[in-house]
């Protein structure tokens, strides 16, 4: 995780989501999970649609994906999607066509940046250098083995203890997103091309909503408002 800072953030922040937000992460994510299933001895049914498992933290969804299995067995298929993400699954990931400029803009504009993702930081990392976006962000967060900020409520809390933003935002492509920055006081953004949709992020109270990634800089510039 990114060490605490010596000094507050003296511009404005833009916390973001990582997967369905910067990336389309679905083929790694899934993959890891088929192979889980595997592991515990069963074959996955290709008639179940997984996308509804990418933005809540695993140990939150993994039961529900096995009882299709009748199978109880949570912590060993998370020790398995963790091992076979680790080695694969992470780099079965694409940025959104768009998403790379976007945060350039939001970077030149006077924003800071920094990752705010329910993924294992050790995780999220990786995947951010791979692309070759590290150098845009101010930092680097995630949720850590203890579970502690597994959830974005917390995890955000965290984050604007650690690095004390005059102003931030919370973009992201599910409900979670939107519901962790209002509780937070933050104002919350939902981007239409992840894996919530414009309903869900309407129904958890999305102050507004990218339909596309050039359409983000424009609401971030008019929507970060002081703490």
């Amino acid at each position: 995780m990114s060490p605490p800072r010596n000094r507050p953030l003296s511009r404005p922040c833009v916390l973001l989501d990582l997967d369905g937000t910067l990336t389309d992460s679905r083929p790694g994510i899934v993959g890891s999970i088929h192979h889980a299933i595997r592991a515990l001895g069963h074959e996955p049914d290709p008639a179940q649609d997984l996308t509804w498992v990418i933005g809540p933290p695993l140990e939150d969804v993994v039961d529900r994906v096995l009882a299709h299995y009748d199978d109880t067995r949570g912590a060993l298929a998370v020790a398995e999607y963790r091992r076979h993400y680790g080695e694969t699954g992470l780099y079965q990931n694409a940025l959104y066509p768009g998403i790379a400029d976007a945060l350039h803009q939001m970077r030149d504009e006077g924003h800071d940046l920094v990752l705010a993702t329910a993924k294992r930081t050790r995780f999220a990392i990786r995947i951010v250098a791979h692309f070759g976006l590290t150098p845009l962000f101010r930092a680097l967060y995630g949720s850590e083995d203890d579970g502690v900020l597994d959830h974005k409520p917390e995890l955000i809390a965290h984050i604007l203890a650690r690095e004390a933003p005059p102003s931030a935002i919370m973009v992201g492509d599910r409900r979670h997103d939107i519901v962790g920055a209002h509780a937070n006081r933050l104002r919350g953004i939902g981007v239409a091309w992840g894996y919530g949709g414009i309903a869900e992020l309407n129904a958890a109270g999305a102050d507004a909503i990218a339909e596309r990634p050039d359409q983000l800089p424009g609401l971030v510039l008019r929507g970060a408002v002081p703490r």
